[in-house]
């Protein structure tokens, strides 16, 4: 199935932008409906699109490992990003535009320097793929949230992990200690999800 799995405005409103499993992105008019164009270049699946801050160039990343950047206007392959070990699953620009930021199944982000395609900066810290990242508004923090449960942020002058935000099962902590209606089956499920039941005294 020719999936759509992700989508972006411009910065004018004016485009969207998508990123589909058949391996292409796609510009679409927003006013008319009307698809602009198709752009081929990636051989698997496109999980991400982005626009740049100026929206004169796109960042696309796909299950081929690469992040790719374009332009919007003629749709012509700037540059791809190899690096990572597994598919790239999330891209994003910094707010200056001058870096991307990619989540990888590897368990690694990776900034990289657009000028020159370049890593500058290989952060490590989770313990299962790395599903979304996001840049702060002021470029100097990163967040990422991960299949390990977590959310980290990053301090990118260090890449340092600063902080890391667990996340807790929905009855994290509620005491079911004699409940009585309860089928075996539903307190394990209950248990599995956060809730427990006292030591008996």
């Amino acid at each position: 199935k020719n999936v759509v799995r992700s989508i972006a405005f411009s910065p004018d409103s004016q485009l969207l932008a998508t990123g589909s499993f058949d391996s292409s992105w796609r510009l679409w008019d927003v006013p008319t409906g009307k698809l602009l164009a198709c752009y081929d270049g990636h051989t698997n699946w496109v999980w991400d699109v982005v626009f740049s801050p100026d929206g004169r160039s796109l960042a696309s990343c796909s299950a081929d490992m690469t992040a790719r950047l374009w332009d919007v206007a003629t749709g012509k392959l700037l540059k791809t990003f190899e690096g990572h070990k597994l598919e790239i699953l999330s891209v994003k620009f910094s707010p200056n535009g001058q870096y991307l930021a990619t989540g990888s199944s590897d368990r690694t982000i990776k900034i990289w320097e657009i000028e020159t395609g370049k890593v500058i900066q290989t952060l490590t810290g989770h313990l299962d793929r790395v599903l979304s990242v996001s840049y702060h508004p002021d470029g100097n923090l990163l967040a990422s949230s991960s299949g390990d449960e977590t959310i980290k942020l990053w301090d990118l002058a260090t890449g340092d992990c600063i902080h890391t935000y667990k996340l807790l099962p929905p009855y994290a902590g509620m005491d079911i200690t004699g409940a009585t209606g309860l089928s075996p089956a539903t307190l394990e499920s209950l248990q599995s999800l956060g809730a427990i039941v006292s030591a008996a005294t």
